[in-house]
């Protein structure tokens, strides 16, 4: 029998409160040291008590180490967005998807910032291009201010609805996780929606330091016609990324011996961490598992409870297992 989880009311608060952190891609601090005090405030009542590994050689990043570890965690911290530039118009932080009206926030010099996004529209004969994106707010933005989406957390029975759970559903997972886990490593990156930057020096100090090979990515995926809602976890066994065969054949034969519901995720696009580290000078397998989720990059974000249910229960088993 596999290990049993359900999300609680505590755990969907947890989530509620990740999402709602504004930590775009540059600035995950504030995520980062949300987690400092949230582990400091419970690590008491895990199975083991980590050691934390962050700083100014991390940047941004944090690690922790439980015991002696073989396979590690990545979950990124950052989320897509927006910078100001010039006369409120936007620039895309990584992939933002929302439409017309989709309210924005953020903070600068002169005060809080609650606008809503525009787009600047030339015909092209039977084409429609968009020329500028743009806030509608009653004044000049500061240059170089970040903005995210309005978080509007919405559950039902079945399903989560809310801004930003691309990664941080990933995030909670590692920290679930993080309760029974007596050896292994959880890392929280950065820059991942803008292509990486961070797991390189992150995945050399596992190397270097504690002789981890092995990589579980906790993000979220889509659903698509291959993945569906509510039919499980998500292995992917190729993205734009393509992962050492042996070794996703190993994860697929423990999860099939774990008894979690489980679908096979096959795609040419999309990437994450593992995607980082497979181009990092070191040889680390890894491997993309996440619940999939509908509506991804938008404020909308939409997943089925029992599928992140699925995650959980898979990652405690490949922990204890790989």
């Amino acid at each position: 029998m596999p290990y049993f989880y359900q999300m609680t009311k505590k755990d969907q608060e947890l989530l509620q409160t990740l999402c709602s952190i504004h930590a775009p891609s540059g600035g995950e601090l504030p995520v980062r040291n949300f987690l400092l005090e949230y582990i400091e405030a419970n690590q008491n009542d895990w199975k083991v008590q980590p050691t934390l590994i962050y700083g100014d050689d991390f940047q941004d990043c944090l690690i922790l180490i439980f015991g002696e570890p073989k396979t590690a965690i990545y979950a990124h911290m950052d989320s897509v967005g927006y910078t100001v530039g010039y006369n409120n118009e936007l620039l895309k932080i990584g992939g933002p998807q929302a439409k017309a009206k989709t309210i924005l926030i953020g903070e600068d010099s002169k005060g809080n910032i609650e606008g809503k996004l525009d787009f600047e529209i030339e015909e092209e004969s039977d084409e429609r291009k968009i020329v500028k994106t743009k806030i509608i707010f009653d004044r000049e933005i500061d240059r170089g201010t970040t903005l995210t989406y309005q978080p509007n957390w919405i559950e039902t029975d079945t399903h989560i609805q809310n801004c930003y759970l691309d990664d941080r559903l990933g995030i909670l997972n590692a920290l679930k996780v993080a309760e029974t886990l007596e050896n292994g490593a959880i890392v929280f990156s950065a820059w991942e929606e803008v292509g990486g930057g961070s797991v390189g020096y992150l995945a050399k100090y596992l190397y270097e330091n504690h002789q981890v090979r092995q990589a579980l990515i906790s993000d979220i995926t889509w659903v698509t016609d291959g993945v569906q809602d509510g039919k499980g976890v998500a292995i992917s066994m190729r993205d734009s990324g393509i992962p050492r065969k042996s070794y996703i054949d190993r994860v697929i034969e423990l999860a099939r011996e774990s008894g979690v519901t489980f679908q096979l995720e096959v795609e040419s696009a999309g990437g994450s961490d593992g995607n980082a580290l497979q181009k990092s000078p070191y040889p680390i397998d890894w491997c993309f598992i996440g619940a999939p989720e509908e509506n991804v990059h938008m404020p909308t974000e939409r997943v089925h409870k029992t599928d992140v249910e699925a995650m959980h229960q898979l990652y405690s088993y490949l922990m204890k297992h790989l």
